[in-house]
């Protein structure tokens, strides 16, 4: 008898057993090649719908489609085995109600095989949160600056850097909480903010340009390896591959130009005259 071993792949609880304990490590992810090399360092894989800027060249993430969210969700999950896989919901696709959300999350779970979804919005999503966790789709909710509001809040910018923002901020923390989500990304906030969220809730908050006072936190992978020529100030480039990848680019051009093609020497040998 044969015996197979699987890999054991994080889940929704272990998550939320990282509050007040070990930070939560988050990187986002678009494919399966990098899903490979993250899968053993981070926790979670989100497959972010910042793929419409890093990946495919949009202004912002209004022009996402659930598509293209389940084409980047299916590559992330077939280079992964251990991370837990969340996949972004995109503008339009979760508003409505909850029960076109439902429709939509469902085919995102069904279609990719990823374990949850996020969707941005506190107080206002709260019912479709709810509704979605009641019927097995697990969501990791999202406030603070929310790129998917840039129109009507006419840029992107710092949230609860006056205590007059907190009193929303701090309901839209307490809503998402108490309607099932099983984490919260706190996006663009002042820390003091940040800290007292995190110390009032029960489920982890997920830092991106919130301090350290969350409970872990995430970045975007290309801006994290130094691959974005103007990365966020709070983002501490690990890396610099931009500069890197551009070198070598151009070292392979040369030697295509001078017909020096490295690699194919030896792989269809002359055979020797008999």
């Amino acid at each position: 008898m044969s015996v197979h071993s699987q890999t054991h792949r994080i889940t929704v609880p272990e998550i939320r057993a990282h509050k007040h304990a070990k930070p939560v490590v988050v990187l986002t992810c678009y494919h399966a090649h990098t899903a490979r090399l993250l899968d053993q360092h981070v926790d979670i894989m989100l497959v972010g719908d910042s793929l419409g800027m890093v990946m495919h060249g949009l202004e912002n993430t209004l022009g996402v489609t659930l598509e293209m969210m389940i084409t980047h969700g299916k590559a992330v999950m077939r280079g992964s085995n251990r991370a837990l896989v969340v996949v972004d919901m995109p503008f339009g696709t979760y508003e409505e109600s909850p029960a076109i959300a439902f429709r939509n999350a469902a085919r995102i779970i069904q279609e990719t095989g990823a374990t949850a979804v996020k969707l941005e919005g506190g107080s206002r999503m709260a019912d479709t949160i709810h509704y979605l966790s009641e019927r097995g789709i697990p969501v990791m909710a999202h406030i603070g600056l929310t790129p998917q509001m840039v129109n009507v809040r006419g840029g992107f910018r710092t949230t609860g850097r006056t205590e007059a923002e907190w009193p929303a901020l701090l309901a839209d923390a307490k809503a998402v909480d108490q309607a099932g989500a099983f984490a919260v990304v706190l996006e663009g906030m002042a820390e003091p903010l940040a800290a007292r969220i995190t110390a009032e809730i029960a489920i982890p908050t997920i830092g991106i340009g919130a301090s350290a006072a969350c409970d872990g936190q995430v970045l975007v992978m290309e801006d994290m390896l130094g691959l974005n020529p103007n990365p966020p100030k709070f983002v501490r480039e690990y890396a610099h591959l931009g500069p890197v990848i551009e070198a070598a680019v151009e070292a392979y051009a040369s030697d295509v130009r001078e017909r020096r093609f490295p690699g194919t020497e030896n792989v269809y040998p002359m055979k020797k005259a008999q």
